[in-house]
C-alpha cells in the first residue's frame, strides 16, 4: 500500500520536486479550501437547508482534502533516504553464544534453544545471512567474553560463561575503523554480564552512524522460576558476633510455594528459615540472623531449595565473603558509683572474648577505681584530655556520673570521639546520669538520641518491665532468639527491672528500639539509638538490667547476650586510622578491582601526605603490589586499580605510613577480601532482556526485531547512512494509498450527498 518499507519513511526526509516554491503551495490550498467553504455555505444553504451544521462541515472538510492532496501531488512529493551502496558495505553479524543460549525456550514450539533459533534464522528458512549476502559482504562473529570471527554459523555452541555485549560492539568498532560497515546485526537473549552499554560504546557507533538491528531470542518472563536477587550483609565481623543479612528473592508462577531459606558456610549449616513465596514478579524480602563463627574468612552461600517444575534451579544461590576478625575492640566505662548494674556489664563483657571493657569508677569524690587497664599508665591522671589517648578506644559507656564530673574539654573530646573519630557512645540510667545528671544543659546534650526533660528527680526506684518497638523487632541488638515473633514474646517475659529513668522525646532520626512500663505511667523510651557524624550514640535509662540474670534460671543467657549485642553495636563499627574499600567484594565475570583507602592520624585528622600501599594476595600465591594515589579534592582519600587475572578469593593488606627511611610513622593498615567469580552471572536474569536490546537498536538508529518479523531485515537493513551510502529519492504520486484516497475521498463525499439529498 506505501510501496515502500517503513523504515524510508522513519529515517527520510520528505521533499517536494516540483519546481514551483512550497509556499506557493499552502496558498492555494488555503484559498481551495477558503473558496470551497463559501461555495457550499452559500449554494447549499438555500437549495438544501438541511445540509447546514455539521453535515455542510463534514462535505467541506472532504472536498478540501481531496484538492489539497490533488495540489499536493503536483508538486511532486517524494522521500530521500540514505541507502547503502551494493556490494561495497559490511554487514556485521554477532551471534551471542554465552550458556544462557542454550536455555530452550524459542522457535514455533517454544522449544528450541535460542542459539539453535539464532542459527536457523540466519541460515535456514529465513536465509537472512543469504538475504545479506546477496547484496552485501558479511562476517560472522560470536560474542560472548569476548568477540571473535567465525566461518560457519553451523558450529556455534552456546558455552560461554559470560555475555560482554558492550566490549564486544566496542571491539568491533575499534577493529573496523577503516572499513566500510553499513549495519550491525546483533541475535541475543540481552544478557549483559558487565553493566549494560555504556555512552561511549554509544558514541562510537553514532559518530560513524553504524545501526545495530537487535534480534532478540528467549522468553520475556519465565513461566516457574525462583531467583535470588541480592544478599545485603555486612563483609566485616567481630568473631561469634551475631551477623544480620537481608535476602532479597523474586518469583514467577509460584505463589504462595512454602521454600527453605539457608544460609551455610561450605558444609556447615548456619541457619535456615522457611518462607512462603510472595506475587508473581515482586521483590520479595526476608531478614535472617547467623553467627560469625572464629576469626577467618567465610563463604557464606545464601540458598533457596529448588520447587517442583523450575525452569532454573542454577539462579537459587549465591554467594557473600565475610572477613571475620578476631582483633578486640576495647570500651572505656565511666562509672560514678559502685552498682550491680556496673558489676553485671563487666560481667557478660568478660564472657564475650571480642570486646574488653577498660573501667574507671570513681569510689570517692577524688578516687577512682581502674580495671582492665593495659598498663599502670593508662588512665592514671582520670578521664583522657588528649584527642590521640581517648580516640585509642572504640567505645566509651557514660554510667551514673554528672556532666560537671568532665571539664569543657574533655566535653568537647566525647563529641569529636563520635562526630570525628567515629566511635559508639552510650548513656545508662542512674541517679547521677541524664537530666538528673545536668546532661541535657551540657555541651554534649546534642550527641543524645532524645531530647531530656528538664529539671531533676527522673530517675525512679519503681519496678518497670520492657517490650519491644517494631523496629526493636527487626533489630540485631535487641535478638534474644532467632524467631522474630518469639523474640517478641521473650522480651515481654523479662523479669521486671529495679528502676527506670525518664529519658524524654526522641529527637527526629533517632530509633527506638525498646519502651518501658511501670505502674501509673505511660511508655516512656527505655533503649534508643542514633547515628552521629561519622558515630553513633544510644541511651538505655535504666541501671536494673541485673534483674534479668538474677531472677532468671539458672544457666539462662538472656542478659549477657543482650549486653554483648548491646557492646557490640556501640564499638564494633568504630573505623581504624585505616579504612579500605571496594564497590563491590564479588566480582562477577571480571577482574578489575578498585580500591580505596581513607587515611587518618592518631587524632583522625585526614592525612594527604601518606604513602598507601596494597598488597594482593591471590590463589596458588599470585598478587602484586598496588600503590594508591591521593583523590584530588578529598583530603586523605587514595584510590587505585589492579586486575585479578583469574578466579578466585583474594586478600588485599592495604598499609599507610608516612615519612621516609628510619622516620617512618606507621599510620595503620586494614585488611580486605574479594572473589572472582567466572560464569555465575549468567545463570541469572535469564529471560530475554528486551529492554537493553531496543534501547540499543533505538540509539544507533537500528531497530529491534522479534523472530517473527525478522525475515524482512535484509529488505531494509540497507537503508543507512553509514559506510559507503548514497542519498536516494523515493517518489510518492504512485503509492497505491494515494489512487485509494483519492477514490475514497471522491466517492464518500458523493456517497454522503447523495444520502443527504444532495446530488
Amino acid at each position: 500500500m506505501f510501496k515502500y518499507p517503513l523504515t524510508v519513511f522513519t529515517k527520510g526526509k520528505v521533499v517536494l520536486l516540483g519546481a514551483w516554491p512550497g509556499w506557493l503551495l499552502g496558498l492555494l490550498v488555503l484559498s481551495c479550501c477558503a473558496g470551497l467553504g463559501w461555495l457550499i455555505w452559500s449554494r447549499l444553504g438555500e437549495a438544501a437547508p438541511n445540509m447546514r451544521g455539521w453535515r455542510a462541515g463534514v462535505v467541506w472538510g472532504m472536498q478540501s482534502a481531496l484538492v489539497a492532496l490533488v495540489l499536493l501531488l503536483l508538486w511532486q512529493p517524494a522521500v530521500t533516504v540514505g541507502e547503502l551502496k551494493s556490494q561495497q558495505n559490511i554487514i556485521a553479524v554477532l551471534v551471542d553464544d554465552s550458556r544462557s543460549m542454550a536455555i530452550a525456550d524459542a522457535g514455533v514450539d517454544k522449544k528450541m534453544t535460542r542459539e539453535a533459533a539464532a542459527v536457523g534464522a540466519l541460515d535456514g528458512s529465513a536465509g537472512i545471512l543469504a538475504g545479506l549476502q546477496k547484496r552485501f559482504q558479511t562476517r560472522v562473529y560470536k560474542l560472548d567474553r569476548g568477540l571473535g570471527r567465525v566461518e560457519q554459523i553451523a558450529g556455534l555452541q552456546p558455552v560461554g560463561d559470560a555475555t560482554r555485549i558492550n566490549d564486544g560492539l566496542k571491539k568491533l568498532a575499534a577493529e573496523t575503523s577503516d572499513l566500510p560497515v553499513g549495519a550491525v546485526v546483533l541475535l541475543s537473549d540481552g544478557s549483559e554480564n558487565a553493566g549494560g552499554i555504556d555512552l561511549e560504546t554509544i558514541g562510537a557507533l553514532r559518530n560513524r552512524r553504524i545501526p545495530v538491528h537487535t534480534v532478540g531470542y528467549g522468553k520475556e518472563r519465565a513461566a516457574k522460576d525462583l531467583e535470588m536477587e541480592d544478599v545485603s550483609v555486612a563483609s566485616r565481623a567481630m568473631a561469634d558476633s551475631r551477623m544480620k543479612a537481608a535476602v532479597s528473592f523474586k518469583q514467577r508462577g509460584l505463589t504462595g510455594v512454602k521454600t527453605m531459606l539457608t544460609v551455610r558456610d561450605g558444609d556447615k549449616l548456619l541457619t535456615q528459615k522457611e518462607v512462603t513465596l510472595g506475587a508473581d514478579g515482586v521483590l520479595q524480602s526476608e531478614t535472617v540472623f547467623f553467627n560469625a563463627g572464629t576469626a577467618g574468612v567465610r563463604r557464606a552461600e545464601f540458598a533457596l531449595a529448588p520447587v517442583a517444575g523450575e525452569e532454573s534451579t542454577l539462579n537459587n544461590a549465591t554467594t557473600r565473603l565475610v572477613s571475620v576478625s578476631a582483633e578486640k575492640k576495647r570500651i572505656l566505662y565511666v562509672e560514678g558509683e559502685p552498682r550491680w548494674e556496673y558489676k553485671f556489664i563487666r560481667r557478660a563483657a568478660e564472657d564475650d572474648h571480642g570486646m574488653q571493657i577498660v573501667a574507671m569508677l570513681r569510689t570517692t569524690e577524688n578516687k577512682i577505681y581502674r580495671q582492665g587497664i593495659a598498663d599502670p599508665k593508662e588512665l592514671a591522671d582520670g578521664f583522657p584530655v588528649r584527642a590521640e589517648d581517648l580516640f585509642g578506644y572504640d567505645g566509651i559507656i557514660i554510667g551514673s556520673v554528672e556532666a560537671g564530673y568532665f571539664t569543657p574539654r574533655q566535653q568537647e573530646l566525647l563529641r569529636e570521639f563520635v562526630d570525628k573519630r567515629g566511635g559508639g557512645l552510650l548513656f545508662l540510667g542512674g541517679r547521677f546520669a541524664l537530666s538528673d545528671g545536668g546532661w541535657g544543659a551540657s555541651s554534649v546534650s546534642e550527641l543524645l538520641p532524645t531530647f531530656l526533660p528538664g529539671g531533676k528527680s527522673t530517675f525512679h526506684r519503681d519496678a518497670a518491665t520492657a517490650m519491644l518497638t517494631a523496629a526493636g523487632a527487626e533489630s540485631a541488638v535487641t535478638r534474644l532468639v532467632d524467631d522474630p515473633v518469639k523474640n517478641v514474646e521473650r522480651w515481654k517475659k523479662l523479669p521486671y527491672m529495679m528502676d527506670y529513668q525518664d529519658a524524654g522525646t526522641p529527637k527526629p532520626g533517632a530509633t527506638v528500639l525498646a519502651e518501658l512500663n511501670s505502674a501509673g505511667r505511660a511508655k516512656m523510651p527505655l533503649l534508643v539509638t542514633q547515628s552521629y557524624g561519622r558515630g553513633r550514640t544510644a541511651v538505655m535509662a535504666t541501671s536494673g538490667t541485673w534483674r534479668w540474670q538474677m531472677s532468671s534460671a539458672l544457666g539462662d543467657s538472656v542478659h549477657g547476650v543482650f549486653w554483648q549485642q548491646l557492646l557490640r553495636w556501640v564499638a564494633a563499627d568504630s573505623p581504624g586510622q585505616v579504612v579500605a574499600g571496594m564497590p563491590d567484594a564479588r566480582l562477577m565475570d571480571e577482574g578489575k578491582v578498585k580500591l580505596t583507602a581513607i587515611v587518618r592520624d592518631k587524632e583522625f585528622t585526614p592525612a594527604g601526605d601518606a604513602r598507601v600501599v596494597a598488597r594482593m594476595i591471590g590463589p596458588e600465591g599470585g598478587g602484586g603490589l598496588v600503590e594508591l594515589a591521593p583523590v584530588p579534592n578529598e583530603p586523605g582519600m587514595f584510590a587505585g586499580e589492579w586486575t585479578a587475572e583469574r578466579p578466585g578469593s583474594y586478600v588485599a593488606e592495604v598499609t599507610a605510613g608516612r615519612g621516609s627511611g628510619s622516620g617512618v610513622e606507621e599510620l595503620g593498615k586494614d585488611v580486605l577480601t574479594f572473589e572472582r567469580t567466572d560464569g555465575v552471572a549468567e545463570n541469572f536474569h535469564t529471560e530475554q532482556n528486551r529492554e537493553l536490546l531496543e534501547k540499543l537498536s533505538s540509539q544507533t538508529g537500528g531497530r529491534y526485531w522479534s523472530g517473527d518479523d525478522v525475515a524482512k531485515l535484509p529488505a531494509e537493513i540497507s537503508y543507512s547512512e553509514a559506510g559507503i551510502s548514497v542519498r536516494d529519492t523515493k517518489e510518492l504520486w504512485n503509492m497505491p494509498i494515494v489512487f485509494l484516497a483519492l477514490l475514497g475521498l471522491l466517492g464518500g463525499e458523493w456517497l454522503l450527498r447523495r444520502k443527504w439529498g444532495v446530488i
